[in-house]
């Protein structure tokens, strides 16, 4: 493309991320950031205020606008990535937010979600989202049609984080497939909005907005323009869902590759081609945003809650001496104790009582077991996870390369393991990770500019690589016994050709 420079913006769950791209070098000229608080409400509650993103996204780039100084006016484009699956109901015509955001990961909208369950005929879920469960959009739904009806009209309609964010910058309302499949108003199978999950519910498809049609962009509007001080009408790509952004920065690597976002939760994403049948339990298919086949975004059931939690309880409060200290935990030794095992499902309700939250296990614990060998185990049960979980993909080579970023792909000790684990694989980690979906939602405007830079992670040898697989063989063997026979912790598994 001509322009000089793009603006790729990311809004997480709880860190809005910005950077300005140079097109034709693919270098980060500036880039900035702004943590995001989160209400915590009884129940399991978590919301934020839409008002306090916007006045996050306007910092940001005005800090962005300093930086870069006259240049800043050369910005040709802009990307939108964001976290899916979350819950705004707004003014359909000014974009006016008439609630909090309620988030992906909010926690109070079990008892509804189990009555959409038992309104499905069997097998629905699998047949419409290519995954076993309901959507928990679809929970939230009609838990607020029920405590706050006067929000349901034609006037008014539901978003998520990227409309919002989208909308506010083209006037446009559209979707990405990612949060559509979260909201359940998505058909994995026809690839289309679909009425037939909103039915059980009673909400009409039109409280949605349409759905992003392959890499198609909108333009900058005038009012936008004005706010943001650059050119009315350049083009707008997006919004995609985090993931796929942070997908799309990884292609180039490798032709096949894993990509890794070891963030809040942790999530592979990866092309299943065509021919190729596998899935998981707690699988989103998506279209691939670049070739044939299926793009698959696949949680696991452990992420940097669970690492935040080892740092702060078993190290420091303070999470910067904690880092320093835990890295000389790693340093002394890899792995804990022979035995020790940790099943890090920490944010999972309890198969055992059912009434409370929390399926983190810990096995083989002894009188000589102290807090540096929990935080180990911790950090192995989280890259064992993590292997458990897309170990069929490297033995049918669907994969040929894992690619990490994210918070944790920071740490040493789990870029060592993930080494170990993948082997002969080569495992890279994405030097600017925290732009990683922001990079990526400028693919549409500049492949180059989208690219990530990576770098590749020594290979685990000799007498450490061993000891990381019988450390592995020791979790598998305590998962089995634990959660074997629980269906959402099943692996991905590739079932033909």
């Amino acid at each position: 493309m001509a322009q000089s420079l793009l603006l790729g913006i990311d809004l997480g769950t709880t860190v809005l991320k910005a950077g300005v791209v140079e097109s034709r070098s693919g270098r980060v000229a500036a880039q900035s950031s702004r943590r995001l608080g989160v209400h915590m409400l009884p129940g399991g509650g978590r919301e934020q205020s839409p008002r306090s993103v916007d006045r996050a996204l306007r910092e940001i780039l005005g800090e962005l606008r300093g930086r870069v100084g006259a240049a800043w006016s050369a910005i040709g484009g802009i990307g939108v990535a964001a976290q899916g699956g979350s819950s705004i109901i707004a003014e359909r015509d000014t974009g006016k937010p008439l609630t909090p955001m309620v988030l992906w990961n909010d926690g109070r909208t079990h008892a509804w979600l189990q009555r959409v369950d038992e309104k499905a005929p069997r097998g629905f879920w699998g047949r419409f989202l290519l995954y076993d469960v309901p959507a928990t959009g679809l929970g939230r739904l009609l838990w607020l049609k029920e405590t706050r009806p006067e929000l349901f009209r034609n006037d008014t309609i539901h978003v998520g984080a990227g409309e919002y964010l989208f909308h506010g910058l083209t006037g446009i309302w559209r979707q990405d497939a990612g949060n559509a499949i979260q909201i359940g108003s998505y058909n994995a199978r026809t690839k289309r909005l679909d009425r037939k999950a909103f039915d059980l519910i009673g909400v009409p498809l039109s409280f949605v907005a349409p759905l992003r049609q392959g890499h198609e962009t909108a333009r900058l509007s005038k009012q936008a323009a004005a706010r943001l001080q650059l050119r009315e009408g350049i083009p707008i790509a997006g919004p995609y869902i985090d993931q796929e952004g942070g997908y799309m920065s990884c292609l180039g690597v490798s032709e096949r590759p894993l990509q890794g976002s070891l963030g809040t939760a942790w999530v592979g994403n990866f092309l299943l081609p065509d021919g190729v049948i596998g899935a998981s339990p707690t699988q989103m298919v998506l279209p691939s945003p670049v070739t044939d086949g299926r793009f698959i975004i696949q949680a696991l059931h452990t992420g940097n809650t669970s690492w935040d939690w080892a740092l702060t309880t078993l190290v420091d409060r303070d999470h910067g001496k904690a880092l320093e200290r835990a890295s000389r935990v790693f340093a002394e030794r890899l792995l804990p104790q022979d035995g020790l095992a940790v099943v890090p499902w920490f944010t999972q309700p309890n198969p055992f009582e059912q009434a409370v939250n929390g399926a983190g296990v810990v096995a083989g614990l002894t009188a000589a077991t102290d807090r540096s060998d929990i935080l180990r185990a911790v950090a192995a049960g989280m890259a064992f996870e993590f292997c458990r979980m897309f170990e069929a993909l490297q033995k049918h080579g669907v994969i040929d390369a894992v690619v990490i970023g994210g918070g944790a792909s920071k740490g040493a000790c789990f870029r060592q393991l993930l080494s170990a684990l993948f082997d002969p694989l080569p495992v890279y980690c994405q030097v600017d990770h925290d732009l990683a979906a922001a990079r990526g939602s400028l693919f549409a405007l500049d492949a180059r500019s989208a690219r990530s830079r990576t770098q590749r992670i020594l290979r685990a040898k000799g007498k450490v690589a061993d000891c990381v697989r019988r450390a592995y063989e020791t979790y598998l063997r305590t998962f089995e016994r634990t959660y074997g026979r629980m269906p959402s912790g099943r692996p991905f598994v590739i079932e033909g050709p």
